[in-house]
């Protein structure tokens, strides 16, 4: 029963601080995601690099600063901070190649037993975590328009669909679906998972106008789809490394990383659909 209640206090401020940094405005916006990429960077970078006490801390701070890198730019982009797309693209370079190296450089000196695995690693991070979260900015920022309901959304989208899945799984799943991977998730529950999602896609449309009931439903679907190969891309990497959680930041939730699986995965996915309707 300690469990729970921790749980569901864990999940009240959970989602009280996304409430607030969603409809505080941009700039709050851009600083809840900026939070949220840094921790789910860092719990990737926690489990995958080497482990050294001396270095470790180092190596994750270069390669929090490189996997940030596309977050900050483009926020800087479409907040106006930057004069023209061309100075973002300079900007960009400037910033991402140095790092790069630099994490050569440090590797080369650190005496480690893997440095091309702690610097791919690092590349990774930014790829996996930096540049999802970075996509969330073309979202949620079309010129004047500030598209805070659409991203809140996809997350409840994202929330509804793991957490039927879960429920409907837990009840009535027999037939497994991907055994190697999520011993628990079944074809029952992805299924469910699925039915609701679409459900309150419809009902979103509704409330969120911004998109029409045919685009929240693709949305809906991305979800569905994507939503569920990045939650068993996330259970490959844990089970790659013989962890349960990404980290333990949310009391009873396990870590961020475990929380936003999903919805790093689908973004670039709904980002591009959204670019092109628009």
């Amino acid at each position: 029963m300690q469990g729970l209640y921790r749980r569901v206090i864990t999940a009240i401020f959970f989602v009280l601080a996304m409430l607030g940094g969603i409809y505080g405005g941009q700039y709050p916006f851009v600083i809840l995601f900026a939070i949220i990429t840094a921790l789910c960077l860092w719990e990737f970078l926690s489990i995958t690099l080497q482990k050294d006490q001396k270095r470790d801390r180092i190596r994750k701070v270069i390669g929090l600063l490189f996997g940030l890198t596309p977050f900050v730019m483009v926020s800087m982009l479409k907040l106006n901070l930057l004069d023209s797309p061309e100075n973002f693209v300079l900007y960009t370079s400037l910033l991402c190649f140095p790092i790069i190296f630099l994490c050569f450089i440090y590797e080369l000196f650190s005496a480690s037993e893997q440095p091309f695995s702690n610097v791919a690693f690092i590349i990774l991070g930014m790829v996996y975590i930096g540049t999802p979260f970075a996509l969330v900015d073309f979202i949620a920022f079309d010129g004047e328009h500030f598209f805070a309901n659409t991203v809140f959304g996809l997350l409840l989208l994202t929330w509804i669909n793991d957490t039927a899945a879960y429920l409907v799984g837990s009840q009535i799943g027999k037939n497994k679906l991907f055994p190697r991977i999520s011993p628990k998730k079944t074809w029952e529950g992805s299924i469910g998972g699925g039915i609701f999602t679409l459900i309150l896609a419809v009902v979103l449309s509704y409330y969120f106008i911004e998109q029409s009931t045919v685009e929240w439903i693709v949305l809906g679907g991305i979800v569905v789809i994507f939503g569920s190969i990045g939650d068993l891309i996330e259970s490959m990497l844990k089970r790659s490394f013989k962890v349960k959680d990404s980290g333990t930041l949310l009391p009873g939730h396990g870590g961020f990383l475990d929380r936003f699986d999903a919805f790093i995965f689908l973004v670039p996915f709904a980002s591009a659909y959204l670019l092109w309707v628009r």
